[in-house]
């Protein structure tokens, strides 16, 4: 069998390698000008880009970086609307929402949960009244060396006149 690109025929079968034709990999223009931009912009990019591109061949994945992105998207879009649902198990949320099961130990936790946050509240509440006094504070003290400016500038003036 030969490997000239224009035959019919292939050693691999056409069908089952992830390098493409007579064990070349194949790349699509956009993929190419990726790596190179990548390269351009910031070296790790384009290595990263690169090293993806390779992986992935390695794996036998068949899309490209677009059908990637649009896999993912879906991914991501088919998680989100799972919780969304009521009911859904496709994501219960972090540990701490979920339920355990016992109701008593459920109710237990809500309200330390509310608690916490109520104390969380009342710790930013005393964090921004304490901004205020500090900002306050600065203006007083920035009014004060002012106009202690402006005093000597104006003993300063009557002096030399």
């Amino acid at each position: 069998m030969s490997c000239h690109r224009y035959s019919r025929m292939s050693s691999s079968g056409e069908g089952g390698s992830p390098w493409g034709h007579c064990g070349r990999m194949s790349w699509r223009p956009y993929e190419i000008a990726a790596v190179i931009l990548g390269f351009f912009i910031f070296w790790p990019l384009g290595l990263a880009i690169l090293v993806w591109k390779l992986w992935q061949r390695s794996q036998g994945y068949e899309g490209d970086f677009f059908a990637f992105a649009q896999e993912q998207g879906a991914r991501v879009k088919e998680a989100v609307s799972g919780v969304a649902r009521e009911g859904s198990t496709a994501w219960g949320g972090p540990s701490f929402m979920r339920s355990t099961g016992n109701v008593a130990f459920d109710e237990w936790r809500e309200g330390e949960l509310a608690r916490l946050e109520e104390e969380r509240r009342k710790v930013a509440e005393a964090e921004r009244d304490f901004a205020e006094h500090i900002d306050q504070l600065r203006r007083a003290r920035d009014r004060e060396e002012f106009e202690s400016f402006m005093r000597g500038r104006k003993n300063g003036e009557s002096k030399g006149a």
